[in-house]
């Protein structure tokens, strides 16, 4: 088995907490932000399963194993 380190990104909304990993495009939800996070590693333990299942890992490969990952907040207009 190998590991991975992946983003993940929580934020609430209504009553919950939505969790998303940008790198796979995979998004969760939790009643917490600690039970969004594990079900959104749960969505991401799946897809990653499926991919290698599907020979798609390589598709996938330089946002796996990315040495350097930056998240910051921006200001967009919305017009």
């Amino acid at each position: 088995m190998t590991n991975v380190r992946l983003t993940a990104i929580v934020w609430r909304e209504g009553s919950g907490y939505v969790s998303q990993c940008p790198e796979l495009g995979v998004a969760s939800y939790g009643d917490g932000p600690r039970e969004a996070v594990e079900a959104l590693r749960e969505a991401a333990e799946l897809y990653l399963a499926n991919a290698k299942a599907l020979g798609m890992l390589d598709e996938i490969e330089p946002a796996l194993n990315a040495a350097e990952r930056y998240t910051t907040s921006i200001d967009v207009a919305i017009a």
